[in-house]
């Protein structure tokens, strides 16, 4: 469903992704792990058109999308919850769910029941402004608002930062359902191992601008871990 094929990608001078290569399957969970620095965020804001990239390819469902905007990739189903949230915090959280309604295939002015059923409190507050929700909550709103497009694939970078322990269950719990029961394909990157090992299917292991190492997420070893991912 998605694949970089030998992207690189700067900042300025510094070259943070280096001849990426990434295969992502249609209805996979796949969690995109490595230490602090290695390029994860930058690897995502690539897929979803807010960094251009050097050289390379990406491509959706087999087609090269690396020139179009993120407003395309939005309203061709590539759902986005960045790292920080970026709720709007002077709207309401009605307002900022209702942000993603342009983008669905299926126009609408309603926001799917869908949303207030798997996060219920967002429904309770619809009238609150972003900015007052607790980081839990925003956290709920910001995950609401990329599926109000009704995504073929939900990108989310560490949702679970700086999150209540019951909120992180309930993400999880979200996150499986999605995947498991709606084959809904989800990119995430994620530092908590026992969260990644609940909910991802598969891992991709990533240093210095790199895909390392891959495989199932049954697969992700000791050795792999004390290799890549241990502090």
């Amino acid at each position: 469903m998605i694949q970089f094929k030998n992207v690189n990608q700067l900042y300025g001078g510094t070259q943070i992704l280096w001849d990426l290569n990434l295969d992502i399957q249609p209805g996979s969970c796949t969690c995109i792990m490595g230490r602090n620095g290695v390029g994860k965020t930058t690897l995502l804001k690539c897929l979803m058109g807010l960094l251009p990239i050097k050289s390379g390819e990406i491509l959706y469902d087999g087609d090269p999308i690396q020139a179009k905007s993120a407003e395309w990739r939005a309203h061709n189903g590539i759902g986005f919850v960045p790292q920080g949230r970026d709720i709007f915090p002077l709207l309401t959280v009605e307002e900022n769910l209702q942000v993603g309604l342009p983008c669905r295939k299926q126009k609408t002015k309603q926001i799917p029941e869908k949303i207030f059923e798997l996060f219920p409190v967002l429904k309770d507050m619809l009238n609150r402004r972003g900015g007052d929700l607790s980081g839990g909550q925003q956290q709920q709103l910001a995950i609401g608002r990329a599926l109000v497009i009704d995504p073929k694939v939900l990108i989310l970078d560490e949702p679970n930062e700086g999150i209540q322990p019951n909120v992180v269950r309930q993400i999880g719990d979200v996150i499986t359902r999605l995947n498991r029961e709606e084959n809904l394909t989800v990119i995430l990157v994620e530092q908590k191992l026992g969260f990644a090992r609940k909910v991802g299917q598969d891992f991709r292991l990533m240093e210095k601008g790199k895909v390392v190492a891959a495989n199932k997420m049954s697969e992700l070893s000791d050795d792999l871990i004390k290799q890549h991912l241990a502090v």
